[in-house]
């Protein structure tokens, strides 16, 4: 009885990264459309029904487009998805991020109610090209009095090549939070 219950979680656990790298993958490839226009950037969010797998919605950053410094791709899928189902909980959906998210967009997703939240980048990752906030996204988790599951990161490599194209290599130049060249803590 034992073995069987212990085999049916480790289906389910390589059913879930399956899907996990589903989901991750729909985000990536939604985000990578924003690479061939004037504002490219590479992070993308995706908000599902945890049960079913339903997409309720899709964002990208849109900081410049907006003038906005909390229009994080995350921040804006809350928004969406709170607006579509008309109340402020997502409880019962799961949030997909190109990047893991940044203290902020990890204390929305908390204040939401989210599930889970999977990423695919890493704060380091992004680091490389714009200011980041050094916090994790479970670090956060782990000090809030709401729970939330973080994993990641999940197809790592695929969502860091939306921050490596040259079109967004380019790109990052102009924005404010571009990192400098020589960046260093004071």
């Amino acid at each position: 009885m034992l073995n069987c219950v212990m085999g049916a979680t480790k289906v389910a656990q390589r059913t879930l990264a399956a899907l996990d790298e589903e989901r991750m993958a729909d985000v990536v490839a939604f985000t990578a459309k924003t690479l061939a226009t004037g504002r490219p950037v590479p992070f993308g969010a995706l908000i599902v029904h945890t049960g079913s797998g339903e997409t309720l919605v899709r964002a990208t950053n849109s900081v410049a487009r907006d003038n906005d410094p909390s229009s994080h791709a995350e921040l804006r899928a809350v928004r969406l998805a709170c607006k579509k189902l008309k109340q402020p909980s997502l409880a019962g959906y799961t949030m997909y991020s190109t990047c893991e998210p940044c203290a902020m967009c990890m204390a929305n997703a908390l204040w939401a109610r989210l599930d889970r939240v999977v990423y695919g980048a890493t704060i380091a990752d992004a680091s490389k090209h714009c200011l980041q906030i050094h916090i994790s996204a479970k670090t956060v988790a782990a000090r809030s009095d709401m729970d939330c599951v973080v994993d990641g990161p999940v197809l790592r490599k695929e969502s860091y090549r939306l921050f490596t194209h040259p079109n967004m290599l380019a790109a990052f130049g102009q924005w404010s939070s571009a990192k400098p060249e020589k960046a260093g803590k004071k």
